[in-house]
């Protein structure tokens, strides 16, 4: 059995009011008791829409298989659960599906409902399993809309439901390319992977990833304000380098050059940064 998300946080688009004010706790973020993930991370990939031959398929995987046990995943491990125990700087792509044949059964305009569908389409399906430390992403292509705010309130986001006595936790991510590139990409006519649509995806996988395992049931990590870790450095990049195509890039994981948004670290009085 299956319920609706319990509320979702989002990543907002460009142009979003940025966070400011004071801060009551010592690193500007509060513990508020809920569970994080302390045994390393497990990302699947749930590619919706049209990915065959898509170079996006091939980069964000480089993204999945390189992003854990770099000094950037490392801010996350001064995050720690009640007991004191801290997140590993440790992530997997374990699983995906979908990235080599079309799929539209929800057509092209989802709803948030949907893309819960589609998270419990592949489990039932067993092509995916429920995997307490996982963050399943649904990743959709260009001519994909989602209905609830897409472009305009958030460039993606994450929740968590219960499916079959599993508490599931999962994202959706949208290629943004075609729809508000300017909103949602910080490159948007050239990127250091030579496509702005994966390169802006990165980014916000990468913010969706990183509060998914500090706050993965919307009641652990996050400020005041409501704001989760990413939220508080989105679309911040620090120190960048020319990429050598007319891009820049802030990072190499996997051999490939990315542009990530820094996150925030939970020490030292709390700051943005890109590594730790």
């Amino acid at each position: 059995m299956s319920s609706q998300p319990i509320g979702t946080r989002e990543h907002p688009p460009q142009g979003a009011a940025k966070i400011g004010g004071s801060q009551p706790y010592p690193n500007g973020i509060s513990y508020h008791g809920g569970p994080i993930i302390t045994a390393g991370t497990h990302i699947y990939y749930v590619w919706y829409g049209n990915w065959s031959g898509d170079p996006a398929t091939s980069i964000l995987t480089t993204l999945g298989n390189s992003i854990g046990g770099s000094p950037y995943f490392n801010i996350n491990t001064t995050y720690f659960n009640g007991a004191g125990v801290h997140v590993l700087n440790s992530v997997l792509l374990s699983g995906q599906t979908g990235a080599t044949s079309a799929n539209y059964k929800y057509g092209t305009a989802l709803t948030d409902a949907n893309v819960q569908s589609i998270v419990s389409d592949a489990l039932s399906s067993g092509v995916v399993p429920p995997d307490a430390q996982g963050v399943y992403f649904v990743l959709t292509s260009a001519d994909v809309h989602e209905t609830s705010g897409f472009c305009t309130k958030y460039c993606g986001w994450h929740t968590h439901y219960q499916w079959n006595g599993h508490d599931i936790k999962y994202a959706f991510v949208g290629d943004a390319d075609k729809q508000c590139p300017s909103a949602c990409e910080e490159q948007t006519t050239t990127s250091p992977n030579g496509d702005p649509g994966a390169d802006g995806m990165a980014s916000v996988i990468a913010h969706e990833l990183e509060e998914a395992t500090t706050d993965p049931d919307l009641n652990a990590w996050y400020d005041q304000r409501g704001y989760e870790n990413a939220d508080k450095c989105a679309w911040t990049f620090g120190t960048t380098y020319p990429a050598g195509n007319g891009s820049i890039a802030n990072m190499s994981l996997g051999g490939s050059n990315f542009l990530i948004q820094q996150n925030w670290v939970n020490a030292s009085g709390g700051y943005c940064a890109l590594s730790y």
